[in-house]
């Protein structure tokens, strides 16, 4: 049921004044439900006795000492208070930087209980992070000794939060812990009974106030494992929920995305007229990999619902013609397909390749952009709209507001992770209910496919073309980079080309990094004479950036100087060699993209990954990652674990995955059974979970499923 005194404002918690309320509203806090959901990103353990000699042990000190003498360091405004202590086990000094009242505080000869972060510097045992609460003057040796005396902020296990302007951990602490007291009862166990039973889940109140404030790190951990379970399972029941409402059919028992096998098309392959035509004519077969796709697809158009689909598929694996023959199925039922690719280089070449396989069926394809004339604008808009247009390919322009169809019967989306939400709805906006294909050259990990797209239907192509050759991959320290190009050199003597990748467009005195537009006229100048060399990034307009890619695509251009922007760009078979310079700088999906630009012909091809003399070990081992692997699937895995969910697949744009508590990479076992008694649940009751729990309201607020479109 619907909980009133949940939704109370901030202002009726016992201690929030005016200031408390705006600096939480602020950071959208507004009622007690968001403020109870606002969890400790850490927590302090004060209950445990931790004397000074240990301070290496441990993360920090919590002990009771005795201050000994005051002293000062520095000159002026610098002037700094440095307080000797000791316990019963070493002395220590407190660094009091900007603290210079503690001189009246910390009066020598008193007794006080002490928590800090310690090192050891300049001889001695240092804090400058600590906390300490006075302990009275009736404190004495044989108590010092005992380390009994328990009060205020110690003997407990504090919470940590994350912190804005005017905010303060007291402050908080202390606003939570008088929301739990005041409203912590009313708080009510959501979960079914028989889930809360097998999980062994604590009662809702509880884990709320655990925590927050637990009394044990075994109850602290009792009530992580409560919350992070009902996070996702929540979120799995509003992704189920999505998939429901457009197709009745998607949620089953076993809570998994439905797999189509070659089996369950009647034992044979259903193509449709165009679709076998096409097959027909190609100089070369569909790998395993890009059939059963097609045939997925298929099954999925000729059912009763909108198909709601995610194709993957490693660079090269021939998505973009799966993608023309999903388009003939609906051209062969006489409706329209669009096409949108995230750069007009990239859709450009979308359209070349539709109007060179698909115009001998009798297909009529169109290109357009924004920067297509008003005159041959006007005439194509008219022929969309009269339906004497089968396939459009373009960018964004594909969902302007003047852009109609007669009848948009599949959206395509290539590089989906490049469009936001509002973008795709756009797009579908211009169909009743049309079909939707997103596709990825970006494999998205299996815990994160459960969640950003798990209301969807997933094709894996995990097969390349017969023929393509392994891209052999170097690690090189930017003190070898010579080598590196005296390779190149030689590739370039035998008629291949190369690219060069850089993190900044231009130079930054802030930072030590090469930089595109300075190396352009290096590498063309001085390091490879004679041999034509071009700059590409994003800041450029789209008509040079078309020429010099097409320059390059030709062979007139050999060396092609770049950002990450050609990370998604047209193919050139001929290149052979990709040299990214600075390569600690880019995420692995990034790196994998980017390595993917050669090995597109038939020639063996090369990717150096340049990195800097100083990189550590650890910087090290995640290159290794791209040296020993070239499944994209694998990369995608250890690039999520590294870099976190919210950075991968494009969903850091969206605000995706904000969760409270739960982590779908480190939780991955917790969410596959909290989506399989999700979509269970569902599959007998539809109607499960009405919107009316505002704790569970907050939750769902701040972790919206963005996968797919709602119109």
């Amino acid at each position: 049921m619907f909980l009133r005194e949940l939704s109370a404002s901030i202002d009726q918690i016992k201690g929030a004044g005016p200031a408390a309320v705006k600096t939480l509203a602020g950071i959208g806090v507004h009622d007690v439900a968001g403020l109870l959901c606002r969890y400790p990103r850490d927590w302090e353990d004060r209950s445990l006795v931790v004397p000074l000699r240990d301070f290496s042990r441990y993360p920090a000190v919590c002990t009771v000492v005795k201050v000994l003498a005051h002293d000062w360091f520095g000159a002026g405004r610098m002037r700094t208070l440095k307080v000797h202590v000791e316990d019963d086990t070493a002395r220590a000094v407190l660094v009091c930087f900007n603290r210079p009242f503690l001189e009246k505080q910390l009066q020598v000869g008193n007794y006080y209980q002490l928590w800090g972060k310690f090192y050891y510097k300049y001889g001695e045992i240092q804090s400058t992070a600590f906390e300490i609460e006075a302990l009275g003057e009736d404190y004495g040796e044989d108590q010092l000794i005992q380390h009994t005396i328990k009060k205020g902020n110690f003997g407990q296990i504090l919470p940590v939060y994350s912190l804005t302007a005017n905010l303060t951990q007291g402050l908080l602490r202390k606003l939570v812990r008088n929301a739990l007291n005041q409203y912590g009862k009313y708080l009510e166990d959501e979960l079914p009974l028989d889930i809360r039973e097998r999980e062994k889940l604590m009662p809702k109140a509880d884990a709320v106030r655990a925590i927050h404030f637990p009394l044990t790190l075994a109850e602290l951990e009792s009530a992580k494992k409560t919350l992070i379970y009902e996070e996702l399972f929540y979120l799995e029941i509003m992704v189920g929920k999505r998939a429901l409402e457009r197709n009745p059919s998607r949620i089953s028992g076993t809570g998994q995305n439905r797999e189509v096998s070659l089996a369950n098309i009647s034992g044979t392959r259903e193509f449709s007229p165009l679709q076998k035509r096409l097959i027909e004519r190609l100089p070369f077969e569909l790998t395993p990999g890009q059939l059963s796709a097609v045939e997925e697809i298929n099954l999925d158009m000729a059912g009763p619902y909108p198909m709601a689909r995610l194709l993957q598929g490693d660079v090269g694996s021939g998505k973009t013609l799966v993608s023309f023959l999903a388009a003939l199925w609906v051209a062969d039922s006489g409706a329209q397909a669009a096409v949108m690719a995230p750069t007009e280089l990239l859709a450009r070449q979308h359209a070349e390749n539709a109007a060179r396989l698909l115009e001998p069926l009798g297909i009529r394809p169109a290109f357009l952009t924004g920067n297509i004339k008003a005159a041959g604008r006007n005439h194509l808009l008219k022929a969309l709209a009269a339906g004497e247009i089968d396939i459009v390919v373009g960018t964004h322009a594909l969902f302007s507001r003047d852009v109609a169809y007669k009848d948009l019967g599949l959206v395509v989306v290539d590089e989906q992770h490049r469009f936001g939400v509002v973008q795709r709805s756009a797009i579908m906006a211009k169909g009743d209910h049309p079909h939707l294909l997103m596709m990825s050259a970006t494999p998205i990990p299996r815990t994160l496919a459960l969640t950003v797209f798990g209301d969807l239907d997933v094709s894996i192509i995990r097969d390349l073309p017969p023929g393509r050759k392994t891209i052999k991959t170097h690690l090189a320290k930017q003190s070898s980079e010579q080598r590196v190009y005296d390779f190149v050199k030689k590739e370039l003597a035998s008629g291949r080309q190369a690219y060069f990748v850089y993190p900044l467009i231009e130079g930054d005195e802030t930072k030590d990094l090469k930089d595109a537009q300075s190396m352009a006229e290096r590498l063309g100048k001085e390091v490879f004479p004679g041999y034509p060399a071009a700059l590409i990034h994003s800041k450029l307009d789209d008509e040079e950036k078309r020429k010099t890619m097409e320059a390059f695509r030709r062979g007139t251009i050999k060396i092609l100087v770049a950002t990450s922007v050609v990370e998604v760009g047209v193919d050139v078979p001929n290149a052979s060699c990709m040299v990214i310079e600075h390569a600690e700088r880019f995420g692995l999906s990034a790196l994998h993209q980017l390595r993917g630009r050669v090995g597109r012909g038939t020639d063996q091809s090369y990717c150096f990954l340049v990195y800097s003399d100083e990189l550590t070990e650890d910087g090290k081992k995640r290159l290794l990652v791209m040296l020993e692997n070239s499944d994209g699937f694998i990369i995608a895995e250890e690039d999520l674990k590294l870099r976190g969910p919210g950075q991968i697949a494009g969903i850091e744009q969206s605000g995706y995955l904000n969760l409270g508590i739960a982590d779908p990479v480190r939780d991955a076992d917790t969410l596959v059974r909290a989506r399989s008694d999700a979509f269970g649940i569902l599959e007998t009751d539809p109607g499960f979970l009405q919107p009316e729990h505002r704790m569970i309201d907050e939750v769902l607020r701040r972790a919206p499923p963005f996968s797919t479109v709602t119109l």
